[in-house]
């Protein structure tokens, strides 16, 4: 049986949205770095008009006469800066990858539960390095380390992986940057050996400059996907359901290794039947393709007293359940509080995903739930 995504040219189709900021600010550090110099070439291709070399490594200027604006205008703001010592060196971050590696920091979507709210400081401006040697030398050092993926049995074929889009969707910033490319390339010639891999996720699908890189299978690109429900209404400026897993087949057809990010799950009414409905879709999207390797990765929706007020500062009109009443509370190592759904919930969700996942997209390895 073919598919929709089957019949499709995908090579022929245009990505649904391309980021292109307004302004973009490059710090004096990063002013003669030759990555700023690619990425002042895509800016300017772009069509961006207001691209400003700061005196100095200080981002001014960022705050206007409102939250909303302050908002508005930095999300339209791409910053091209060094990025410190302290965000060099990789950090652990289980269960997704071995270690933590950051192209950037920010990112230009609209998602109303964003993970980023609470976690980073200031207006939330796009932050990109221009230092990308420097990034990619953790990359070196960190080879040949780590215990999530490396040398375990059920993920040890990864060899030590590095995840890219902790504080980022690199894909969503992609076109303006070239740093996932740069990133993609060098890994999959080998310069860093044959043992390592890279993660990123993205609710994008500009993935023509992608399919035609030699990644070497050492890269795997996970989709964030949703119900209808809750894309539609929660994820602006991000592309459209259809699109994602259209670019998940083109990946997977170009070889790439590829996933499903499956997150922020919520109980919304009805909600067997739109993840239900996903997951076929998923199933379609993937349908004959030849040597597939795929992933799921299940996130159930939570959030913190920060990321709580900060996303209410952004949204303040949202529809988002962040109801302390209707959640349990979790305590972090560091004492941090988070709002998670109650036990019920969260086993009947369980329960649920793991049973159709295996039923409706066997192909697919659930690496793990949360």
């Amino acid at each position: 049986m073919t598919t929709a995504y089957q019949d499709l040219d995908l090579t022929a189709i245009s990505p649904t949205r391309l980021w292109v900021p307004k302004h973009v600010m490059i710090t004096r550090a990063a002013a003669d770095l030759p990555h700023t110099a690619e990425i002042i070439r895509r800016c300017e291709g772009a069509g961006v008009d207001d691209i400003r070399f700061m005196p100095g490594n200080a981002l001014t200027g960022l705050r206007g006469e409102s939250d909303r604006e302050t908002y508005a205008s930095a999300k339209n703001t791409l910053a091209v800066v060094v990025a410190p010592p302290s965000t060099l060196k990789p950090q652990p971050i289980p269960p997704s990858a071995d270690w933590r590696i950051d192209l950037a920091k920010g990112c230009p979507a609209h998602c109303q539960y964003c993970y980023l709210a609470g976690s980073l400081q200031g207006p939330p401006i796009t932050r990109v390095y221009a230092n990308i040697d420097d990034v990619l030398n953790g990359i070196s050092t960190h080879a040949d380390r780590g215990s999530v993926t490396r040398g375990t049995p059920e993920r040890g074929v990864e060899g030590t992986t590095f995840e890219l889009s902790c504080y980022t969707d690199p894909l969503g910033i992609e076109s303006v940057t070239g740093s996932l490319a740069a990133a993609i390339s060098r890994v999959g010639s080998g310069e860093f050996g044959n043992d390592v891999s890279l993660r990123f996720t993205t609710k994008f699908d500009d993935v023509g400059e992608l399919v035609a890189l030699d990644h070497a299978r050492r890269t795997r690109v996970r989709f964030s996907v949703n119900a209808a429900e809750v894309a539609n209404r929660f994820e602006g400026g991000t592309a459209r359901m259809p699109a994602r897993l259209a670019a998940l087949r083109t990946m997977a057809s170009a070889g790439y290794r590829v996933g499903l990010t499956i997150a922020p799950i919520m109980p919304i009414p009805g909600w067997q039947e739109q993840y239900g409905a996903l997951l076929d879709d998923v199933s379609d999207a993937v349908a004959g393709i030849a040597d597939l390797d795929l992933t799921a990765e299940i996130i159930t929706h939570r959030f913190t007293p920060a990321s709580k007020e900060v996303l209410l500062g952004w949204y303040p009109r949202t529809k988002l359940e962040m109801d302390e009443d209707l959640r349990s509370q979790k305590r972090s190592k560091f004492g941090g509080i988070k709002y998670v759904y109650p036990k019920q919930t969260m086993t009947e969700m369980r329960e649920w995903f793991t049973d159709e996942l295996q039923r409706r997209l066997p192909a697919a390895r659930l690496l793990y739930w949360t």
